[in-house]
């Protein structure tokens, strides 16, 4: 009774405190508020530091601006012949501005997406009472922007956030014109919402599972089966036309190069003798059975390992599911009715696109349009179920609770800022146009740097990130043999990120006067027992003169680098040993590079001479 009494209070003052978002004007500041924010926060994140920046967003932009496509051998991995357009702004964007500037338009950008989950929250409940009619699409994009997909890529350069813009954005202008799609003019309005799907899957091909559920939502709206027909038509040609635009020369040129336009990619359709004859490359996320497929949403919840490189804390699809599994079989029972009209259109389109979603790829973060539209639909779902008020009061507890349950949210990693975004400490070569570099290590990638050595040098990855043919051997072969020398083999060094933190720390404790005095210093102690800051003080004899104290890094986070580089140099040489290489260890030099004001170190070892191939 008295917890009933707390929720009760709990939602009186929830009501009052959100009333004055229940107005058009809270509307228009809200748009323009949270993009503004969303860059803030970007640059409270730091520069991106992620995986696939390092191996390909930064490098296939410069391959394709400096003509280097069939001059290095990918030395981006697979993925850098990956569509390099989408990745053009990033890379434009930190040549030609200081980092913080970059993080915050890119934060910035991102954050329209709650400008279009507003603009479809409104159109999908045209018929809401007056006084949520403002104030509920406006707390639904705010759910919507608690996407764990969404958040974990905020500012950065992975483009899911970005190219989710083309996708929303056809989504609402197909909820916009509602009214209009069964008119002459519907097959128009149909087109250029797949001219603006298509933008988007063109510059990341992973949105061709929005493209599919979008067509078939469109096979669900009001009218004959003729015009339904018509609009998913040209809906199609319109995901073509768009296509084309964005993605177009790069098909073409791939084409040209490779003998295929996907290239590396289903390979065993175009058949390409310069690439293994594989499919899709990357296929270790999907369902391992069909029972797992039937309850999939729940799988990946309990083992977010499944679908994600790293692990995150979401609810929202379980709801979803859940609610979508409920709501099936009272259908099946006769028991509830089916959403009307937009409402339907939108749901078919979310369960279409997650179906194909799970089928092709499988990697959540492919999710983050359906995943930022996922508490829009948890509402329609639940006013499907239950009454009016039964379900409104259940839908502002459930998707409170998921959006809380994301935070603190998790990223794909960041560095302090600095004003350059990237840059390295290069040496010099003597023939640089006699030189070849390789890679060997999938892990971690050296894609990045290529730009920072002089242009004549050749690139090539003779590692386990492209799927080579004898074809493709016979080039990097050829390469090196063409070039007299001397070539080398770089490596990402060692990297104890513990390290920079502790610095970190230590700047702060200093700053706060924690390491003056035997007094400070025991309250500094007592810190670093209840906060997990990963350190702990140091021994008497670590203590720098004029201060009483010091920290360190607990044990645990403690690493020995150079072993950890030895490793490292010992697996590429085995790489190195395919092709009839080997590294002149004793000759190996360390150097950094920078991202943002992260140093990074990496070791440049010459090779033996190429052995005489059998």
């Amino acid at each position: 009774m008295m917890g009933a009494s707390l929720l009760a209070r709990l939602e009186a003052w929830y009501e009052r405190r959100s009333a004055s978002l229940n107005s058009a004007g809270a509307l228009r500041k809200a748009a323009w508020l949270v993009p503004f924010v969303f860059g803030l926060l970007s640059v409270l994140l730091g520069q991106d530091d992620g995986w696939d920046m390092k191996n390909y967003h930064l490098y296939a932009p410069f391959a394709a601006l400096h003509g280097r496509l069939g001059f290095d051998l990918a030395p981006g991995q697979f993925q850098g012949y990956f569509n390099p357009t989408l990745d053009m702004l990033y890379y434009l964007l930190v040549q030609a501005l200081p980092g913080p500037v970059t993080g915050f338009i890119m934060g910035a950008l991102h954050g329209l997406n709650f400008v279009l989950l507003l603009a479809i929250g409104r159109a999908a409940l045209p018929h809401l009472p007056a006084a949520d009619r403002c104030r509920v699409p406006l707390l639904l994009a705010l759910c919507g922007i608690c996407g764990v997909g969404f958040l974990s890529e905020l500012g950065n350069s992975m483009g899911d956030n970005l190219t989710s813009l083309f996708v929303l954005g056809a989504v609402w202008l197909l909820m916009h014109r509602w009214e209009a799609l069964p008119a002459a003019r519907g097959v128009g309005i149909a087109l250029v919402a797949g001219l603006l799907m298509g933008l988007g899957t063109g510059l990341k091909l992973t949105n061709a599972t929005h493209a599919i559920g979008l067509c078939v939502a469109l096979l669900v709206v009001p009218g004959a089966w003729w015009l339904r027909l018509r609009l998913a038509f040209g809906f199609g040609v319109g995901v073509l036309a768009g296509m084309a635009v964005t993605a177009g020369w790069w098909f073409l040129k791939m084409w040209q190069l490779f003998g295929n336009p996907l290239f590396p990619q289903f390979n065993n359709l175009f058949r390409s003798p310069l690439a293994a004859q594989i499919g899709v490359i990357d296929n270790d996320h999907l369902p391992r059975s069909i029972w797992e497929a039937l309850a999939w949403p729940l799988v990946f919840t309990a083992q977010f390992e499944r679908v994600s490189e790293l692990v995150f804390r979401q609810l929202i699809w379980p709801v979803v599911y859940v609610l979508c599994v409920v709501l099936l079989v009272r259908l099946l029972m006769r028991r509830s009715g089916v959403p009307a009209g937009r409402e339907r259109f939108l749901v078919v389109f979310f369960v279409v696109a997650f179906l194909a979603w799970m089928k092709l790829f499988g990697i959540h973060r492919y999710l983050v349009p359906v995943e930022l539209l996922a508490p829009l639909v948890a509402w329609i779902l639940l006013h499907a179920l239950f009454a009016q008020a039964r379900a409104r009061r259940a839908a502002g507890w459930l998707l409170t609770v998921c959006a809380l349950t994301v935070f603190p949210f998790g990223t794909w990693g960041h560095t302090p800022w600095a004003s350059r975004s990237f840059h390295a400490d290069v040496p010099a070569f003597a023939r640089p146009e006699q030189t070849v570099i390789v890679t060997a290590l999938v892990h971690p990638p050296s894609g990045w740097m290529v730009e920072f050595f002089p242009r004549p040098i050749r690139f090539a990855s003779v590692g386990d990130g492209f799927p080579a043919s004898d074809a493709w051997r016979a080039r990097i072969r050829a390469a090196l043999g063409e070039r007299s020398g001397p070539h080398y083999i770089l490596m990402q060094g060692a990297k104890n990120y513990e390290e920079s933190r502790l610095a970190q720390r230590i700047r702060w404790a200093d700053m706060l006067g924690l390491m003056d005095d035997a007094r400070s210093c025991a309250r500094l102690h007592k810190i670093t027992r209840k906060v997990r800051l990963r350190v702990q003080l140091a021994p008497a004899a670590a203590t720098p003169p004029g201060k009483a104290c010091t920290l360190e890094l607990q044990p645990k986070y403690r690493r020995d680098l150079a072993a950890e580089n030895a490793d490292i140099r010992a697996r590429a040489d085995t790489v190195l040993a395919r092709y009839g290489l080997r590294m002149r260890q004793e000759a190996c030099i360390t150097r950094n590079a920078w991202i943002g004001a992260e140093p990074m170190p990496y070791m440049l070892c010459p090779m033996a001479p190429v052995s005489p191939q059998p």
